[in-house]
C-alpha cells in the first residue's frame, strides 16, 4: 500500500481528484470530516449510550460520547507523532504531495471520534441481544428468507458495520451519507471484511467484520480508490486494514484500559490503594515521586497517573507503529500495536482487573439482563410492522408501530426480508439507553 494514496481526500460522489496541495490550510478537508462527525445526530445520542456502567447517574461515569472525545484526542496525539516520524521516513509526501504531519493527526481524531458511533444501547450486550434476536429468539423464522451472509450480518450483529452504515448510507436528498473522505473512513474500518468467513485466522484485521452485505460495494469502491491490499479470503470479501487504524485501535484501547479503570477506581469497585500500585507500575519511569506525594486529593492523584500512563502508552505505540511501517503497508501486521508494546504485561494486568471488578459488577449484569429484554422486545415489533408492510400483511398493531418509528426510517420503504431487518436492527442499535427504556415503556404498555 502506498502512502499517497492512502491519504485520499476524496469523497462519495466526488467527480474529481482532490489534492492535498490545493486545499485550504484553514479548512482542510480532513477536518471538515472531524466536524461532520461531532455535528451528527448519530454522535449526539453517544451522550446516553453506555461505556461501562449502563444508565448510570454517577458524574464520574463515562458514557459513549466522553469516551468517543477522550480516544479522539489520544488518537490525534498518536496521529500527529506517527506522522511526523513517516514524512521524515518518505519525505516526498511532503515535498511533492504538500502532505502535513497535522493531516495524520486529523484522519486518525477524525475516525477515532466516530469509532462507536454504531455501538447499540447497553454497551456490547446490545449486539448481543440483536445477534440472540436472529439465533434464538423470533428472528430465527426468518432464516430461509435471506441467504446465508444476510442472515450472518443479523446474527453477529456488528457495531463496526453499524457505524459504517451510518456513515455512508443515503438518505432522500443526502447522498453518500456525511460524505467523509475516504481516507477517514478507511482508517475507522477496524475490520475491512464482511461477515462471513467468521474469524479465518488469527489475524487482528478479521477478528469481526465491518460492513454488511448491503454496504459492500459502497466498502469496496472506498478499499480500491485507497488501494487496500484484498485479504485474499477464501469465500469472502474482505482487506488489510488501513495502516491508520492501527493508531485508531491503540487510542482506543489506551483509553478503555486507563479511563475504565480509573472509572472503577472512582465508583468504589476498585480499591484506591490497589489500583494505585497497578498504575505505578505503568508509569514509575517517568513518575516525579515528590510531586506525587504532594499531592493531597485521591482524584487529583488519580488524574496525574493517568495523564502519565497515557503519554507513555502514546509514545510506545507510536514506537513500535514506525517499527512495524513496512509490514503494516504490506497488510502483515497481525496484532494490535499494544500487544506489541514493551508495557503490554502492566496493561493486561489492569484489564484483568477491570474484567473481574467493573466488567463483571453485579450494576453491570442486571442493567445487561434488563438490555437483552428491551432491545429484543423492540426489535421483534419494529421487523414484524416492517416485513408485515412489505409483504401488504401489515395488521393494525404492525400500521401503528411504524407510526410510533421516525419519518426518515418509515419513509424509506425496503424492498427485501433482509432490508426490513437490517433496517429494523440499524433503528434499534441507533437508539440511546434512555429511549430504549421509553420505548419499551410505551409498547409494553408500562407507560402510556
Amino acid at each position: 500500500m502506498q502512502w499517497e494514496q492512502l491519504l485520499s481526500l476524496k469523497r462519495q460522489g466526488d467527480t474529481h481528484k482532490r489534492l492535498r496541495e490545493e486545499q485550504d490550510e484553514a479548512r482542510l478537508g480532513f477536518e471538515v470530516d472531524y466536524d461532520r462527525i461531532i455535528f451528527s445526530p448519530y454522535f449526539r445520542s453517544l451522550q446516553d449510550k453506555t461505556q461501562v456502567i449502563p444508565l448510570s447517574k454517577t458524574d464520574f461515569v463515562h458514557t459513549r460520547l466522553t469516551h468517543s472525545l477522550e480516544v479522539s484526542v489520544v488518537g490525534r496525539s498518536l496521529g500527529r507523532l506517527a506522522g511526523a516520524a513517516v514524512l521524515k521516513k518518505h519525505p516526498y509526501l511532503e515535498q511533492t504531495h504538500g502532505y502535513r504531519f497535522n493531516d495524520f493527526g486529523a484522519i486518525v481524531a477524525a475516525a477515532a471520534l466516530a469509532h462507536d458511533i454504531g455501538n447499540p444501547p447497553f454497551g456490547h450486550s446490545g449486539e448481543k441481544a440483536i445477534g440472540t434476536f436472529f439465533s434464538h429468539g423470533a428472528g430465527q423464522a426468518y432464516r430461509d428468507e435471506v441467504t446465508e451472509k444476510e442472515f450472518e450480518d443479523l446474527l453477529r450483529f456488528e457495531g463496526n458495520a453499524h457505524g459504517f452504515r451510518l456513515l455512508t448510507a443515503p438518505r432522500e436528498g443526502v447522498p453518500g451519507g456525511l460524505r467523509l473522505s475516504y481516507a477517514t473512513l478507511g482508517a475507522f474500518m477496524k475490520y475491512p471484511k464482511e461477515s462471513l468467513p467468521h474469524k479465518p485466522s488469527r489475524h487482528i484485521a478479521v477478528k469481526k467484520y465491518g460492513f454488511f452485505q448491503a454496504d459492500k460495494d459502497a466498502f469496496s469502491e472506498v478499499a480500491e480508490d485507497l488501494g487496500l491490499l484484498p485479504a485474499g479470503l477464501s469465500g469472502g470479501s474482505g482487506f488489510c486494514r488501513h495502516p491508520l487504524t492501527y493508531l485508531v485501535e491503540a487510542a482506543d484501547d489506551i483509553c478503555y484500559t486507563i479511563i475504565d479503570f480509573e472509572d472503577g477506581i472512582n465508583l468504589g469497585l476498585i480499591p484506591e490503594d490497589y489500583a494505585l500500585e497497578f498504575l505505578i507500575k505503568l508509569v514509575q519511569d517517568r513518575i516525579d515521586t515528590k510531586k506525587y506525594r504532594g499531592i493531597k486529593s485521591m482524584s487529583d492523584r488519580l488524574g496525574y497517573l493517568r495523564a502519565i500512563a497515557i503519554g507513555t502508552l502514546v509514545q510506545d505505540a507510536v514506537r513500535v507503529f514506525m517499527e512495524e511501517e513496512e509490514a503494516i503497508l504490506a497488510g502483515e501486521m497481525p496484532v494490535a500495536l499494544l500487544d506489541r508494546s514493551r508495557f503490554q504485561a502492566q496493561v493486561r494486568d489492569i484489564l484483568d482487573v477491570s474484567v473481574e471488578r467493573i466488567y463483571r459488577s453485579q450494576e453491570v449484569i442486571e442493567k445487561e439482563v434488563a438490555g437483552y429484554r428491551i432491545l429484543s422486545d423492540i426489535l421483534e415489533v419494529v421487523a414484524q410492522a416492517l416485513v408485515g408492510r412489505l409483504r401488504d400483511k401489515a395488521s393494525a398493531y404492525d400500521q401503528m408501530v411504524l407510526r410510533m418509528l421516525p419519518p426518515a426510517l418509515v419513509d424509506q420503504p425496503c424492498h427485501t426480508v433482509y432490508e426490513c431487518l437490517l433496517t429494523a436492527a440499524s433503528f434499534v442499535a441507533s437508539l440511546s439507553d434512555g429511549s430504549a427504556v421509553h420505548m419499551h415503556n410505551k409498547i409494553t404498555g408500562k407507560q402510556l
